[in-house]
């Protein structure tokens, strides 16, 4: 089963042209890989405030997505440091 990826349009606007050349070859890769093919299993389910979400670990970054049906829906990628910090302000409840 295939699934299809969706960024926000703040990982577009503001997360990706922060990051490093070799973190962004890095997380593409990750990402492709990982979660058009399986996201359950590569995603860690994320509790209390952040319930539904998932996280992809990917060195010292983030990814914070959903699964809505076959679309991967990406909202946050950031540095471990500052994810959790930031999570709760982009992500609608």
């Amino acid at each position: 089963m295939s699934f299809s990826i969706r960024y926000h349009e703040a990982v577009i606007k503001e997360d990706i042209p922060r990051l490093s050349a070799g973190i962004k070859v890095r997380l593409k890769g990750a990402i492709e890989q990982k979660l058009t093919l399986n996201p359950e299993t590569y995603g860690k389910p994320l509790r209390k405030s952040l319930k539904g979400y998932r996280k992809l670990r990917i060195g010292d970054y983030r990814v914070i997505f959903r699964i809505e049906k076959q679309t991967v829906k990406i909202f946050l990628i950031q540095h471990r440091s500052i994810v959790y910090k930031h999570a709760e302000k982009r992500l609608i409840f």
